[in-house]
């Protein structure tokens, strides 16, 4: 029932409102009139945000994007300055007020994942579809659809960066316009810091956030990124994981033999690498290296505070279709408090249609671990390295050199990289109680405190070098398949992202 109310009384309907003081009252309705009144023409504005493709990896792709977003925060008198990096450009805008006693710094994301066209079902990722549920499957809406009273919020609009991240941009910029248009100042600056490097892990940030500290300077930072639980309720999270890439490469043959003629003889460097990443992990899922979860110690008062979070873990189980999870923690939220060593990738060999009887020359496996604020990342990516060697391997500097071939049985390269550490704000920084009254105040509910996310945000170069608090706000809806074909955003999340931000622009951060 709640979640029906907000998306249809709160968000859809104005006449459900009913709590709270007569000012506070008012305000509310005129931020849900408004931002109604908004939603068309910000579609449209989201539609042409979303057909310029943004893969990071293709650098010439994202200057369009910025130029688009340098022209649309001007437009709202904010001034915008790119910040050079040793890859592609930061962003920053920025808007004084009168009379203002902090500076918020707002992080959005601009880049998105690679796309596989053939796996998406519409034309291109860079063509907005607007798209229903019938009959368990996606079907096509005409976009006058959204011209019709009431408006069906379970409408989604597919596209690639459609939830990650350039549903919040666009959400924010509109509810940007609305504030200036209706002389909505808040009490506080405005900086906004856009990433186009976030989905390759932002690797020139640190030293960015380093050199541009002046210009970055804040009291508070506020993430607009990520999905809400899963309950979809208003969500605050208060902490992310950081996170670690490794690369490990096996080495067999020189060359890839036949399976007849030296099997049994000439050792698989795929059957070597399986039996070395499943010697990392018992069969409850538990990284059994030494030393991995040292640190880690869930006191009373935080398993109270993860109590706190309404999941429903045969929900989770379901939807995930598992049955059951691995044995790291008795819960969801307690098992995102610990890191994790994740195996994102393997490849040796041929598979398919092409499938030959070969004994491959090599394997390849690409890891990622998560960190929490407790772990060092380079102590695990040691302790990792070191379980490699007590396995009998030899690591080589890249390809094994014919000396390596003819001296170690067990030959193994390896690439790691640490993008970025963990984060964690307290409940009772004042950043964290500004926004629960903003959310409070707007939505009518008390909003979900989460006090990690599983995921990782380059958040913790802020963090650390500015020595300020930083909260994530999340509008998304959590079946969004980011990083996966057919991404979407459900049209009721995207209005509701817009009074979110009303919320936290109208409530004086003091």
């Amino acid at each position: 029932m709640l979640r029906r109310y907000l998306s249809y009384g709160l968000v859809f309907g104005l006449a459900v409102i009913c709590f709270g003081s007569m000012a506070a009252q008012i305000q509310r309705e005129i931020i849900l009139e408004k931002a109604n009144a908004s939603l068309r023409s910000s579609i449209e504005t989201f539609k042409e945000f979303l057909s310029l493709p943004n893969d990071a990896h293709i650098p010439e792709d994202l200057d369009p994007n910025i130029e688009w977003l340098i022209t649309a925060f001007e437009a709202i008198d904010f001034t915008t300055r790119r910040l050079p990096t040793e890859g592609i450009d930061l962003l920053l805008a920025e808007r004084s007020f009168p009379d203002a006693e902090k500076t918020v710094l707002i992080y959005l994301q601009i880049d998105g994942q690679p796309v596989d066209p053939t796996k998406w079902q519409q034309n291109s990722p860079y063509e907005p579809q607007l798209k229903r549920k019938e009959n368990g499957s996606w079907v096509n809406v005409p976009w006058e659809r959204l011209d019709q009273q009431p408006l069906d919020p379970e409408l989604r609009i597919f596209a690639r960066s459609a939830s990650d991240a350039k549903g919040p941009v666009v959400a924010f910029l509109t509810a940007l316009q609305i504030a200036s248009s209706e002389q909505w100042q808040p009490n506080f600056n405005l900086k906004i810091i856009m990433d186009c490097e976030e989905e390759l892990g932002s690797p020139n940030l640190p030293a960015a956030v380093e050199m541009f500290r002046d210009q970055l300077a804040a009291d508070m930072l506020i993430i607009l990124d990520g999905p809400r639980h899963i309950s979809n309720l208003p969500t605050l999270t208060f902490g992310a994981r950081g996170i670690a890439t490794m690369r490990l490469t096996t080495y067999g043959p020189r060359v890839p033999q036949h399976s007849g003629h030296y099997g049994n003889y000439a050792p698989n460097p795929a059957l070597r690498l399986s039996q070395l990443l499943a010697s990392m992990k018992d069969d409850d899922g538990r990284v059994i290296i030494p030393g991995f979860y040292q640190g880690i110690n869930l006191d009373s008062a935080t398993l109270k505070i993860l109590a706190q979070v309404p999941d429903r873990e045969e929900v989770i189980l379901r939807d995930l279709g598992i049955a059951k999870p691995d044995g790291v923690a008795p819960s969801y939220q307690e098992a995102i408090q610990y890191p994790s060593l994740n195996i994102r990738g393997m490849s040796s060999a041929w598979v398919g249609t092409k499938v030959r009887t070969i004994i491959p020359e090599a394997a390849v496996a690409n890891l990622d671990i998560r960190t929490v604020k407790e772990t060092d990342p380079q102590r695990l990516v040691d302790l990792v390295i070191d379980h490699i060697t007590r396995q009998g391997y030899h690591i080589c500097d890249g390809e094994p050199t014919e000396e390596e071939r003819q001296n170690h049985a067990k030959l193994l390269s390896l690439h790691y990289e640490i993008s970025y550490g963990a984060f964690r704000t307290g409940f009772n920084e004042s950043v964290s109680l500004w926004l629960d009254r903003a959310l409070t105040r707007v939505f009518n509910v008390t909003p979900i405190k989460i006090r990690t996310s599983g995921g990782s945000i380059p958040i913790a170069p802020f963090v650390q070098t500015l020595d300020i608090p930083a909260v994530t706000v999340p509008i998304v809806n959590r079946d969004n398949n980011q990083h996966s074909p057919n991404e979407n955003i459900r049209l009721g999340n995207y209005l509701e992202g817009i009074c979110t931000y009303l919320a936290f622009l109208t409530e004086p951060v003091n």
